[in-house]
């Protein structure tokens, strides 16, 4: 497989490989994967990990220890707690040429059962624009990437490229792997990696920057449908840190959050 494979999924599977495609792609570079794709598919690997009873998973942390190649990954799971009502769950991916661990996701999982419990919050359920976000290609980008071509936009408010808080309804418009529907989890997991991305506070230039070594999301329900809300916001500091945070929803009410943590730089 080459960087130019354009199988219409994020992922192929190969043996316990998975391949990346074209659709995984970032923005900065045509050798390297947007982190959405890889948020998605380590969310699916987690999932697939048996439950001795019903059960979801509620919250996940992936940290990314650096640069992620275009280039065949393998994702191992371990459970570190396996409780009877909450466990606990670790995945590691690494390069399948030379072991390399790129990133590592813990996340828990808590059971499912019918519980009488008043919702503490009301919502008022944003508009759903009526077009697609057309999106300009980004000066040097390769003819396909993740938030192009894998991705539809719909921007309630802001834009990338337009500084400040968003709002922007994204839809999956290939599978996380090739044959497969999404699950809700997979699909909120990709959304919120676009978090400081639709909320940046500064230019998209090489003079800026504003990177996430991580991605945490919380889901208390699982989204229903396509379509996951992304309400985002970019904090910063003058320490050289900052976050961004996500309000989660379907076209059905609130379904989580998202947050990132920034490491903010001038070049």
């Amino acid at each position: 497989m080459t960087s130019a494979d354009t199988t219409p999924a994020l992922f192929v599977p190969s043996g316990d490989a998975w391949l990346p495609t074209a659709y995984s792609r970032g923005p900065w570079s045509p050798d390297a994967l947007h982190g959405g794709p890889v948020a998605a598919l380590v969310t699916r690997a987690l999932e697939a990990v048996e439950a001795p009873i019903p059960a979801r998973l509620a919250r996940m942390t992936l940290e990314l220890l650096r640069p992620l190649p275009l280039v065949p990954l393998r994702i191992t799971t371990e459970v570190v707690r396996p409780g009877a009502k909450v466990a606990t769950i670790d995945a590691t991916v690494t390069l399948v040429d030379d072991g390399t661990v790129v990133a590592i996701a813990r996340a828990q999982r808590v059971r499912q059962a019918e519980v009488e419990f008043p919702d503490g919050a009301t919502d008022e359920l944003p508009e759903f624009p009526g077009q697609p976000t057309v999106l300009e290609r980004w000066p040097g980008a390769a003819d396909i990437t993740f938030h192009a071509d894998a991705v539809e936009h719909r921007f309630l408010r802001g834009a990338f490229g337009v500084a400040g808080p968003a709002f922007d309804w994204i839809r999956l418009v290939v599978p996380v792997v090739a044959g497969e529907e999404p699950s809700g989890w997979q699909r909120a997991a990709a959304a919120a990696d676009f978090t400081n991305g639709i909320s940046a506070v500064v230019p998209f230039d090489p003079h800026a920057l504003f990177i996430n070594p991580d991605l945490t999301v919380h889901l208390w329900r699982e989204p229903v449908g396509e379509w996951i809300g992304s309400d985002a916001v970019t904090r910063t500091s003058d320490t050289g840190i900052g976050m961004s945070e996500t309000a989660l929803w379907d076209r059905t009410g609130r379904v989580g959050r998202g947050v990132q943590s920034l490491l903010l730089d001038r070049v």
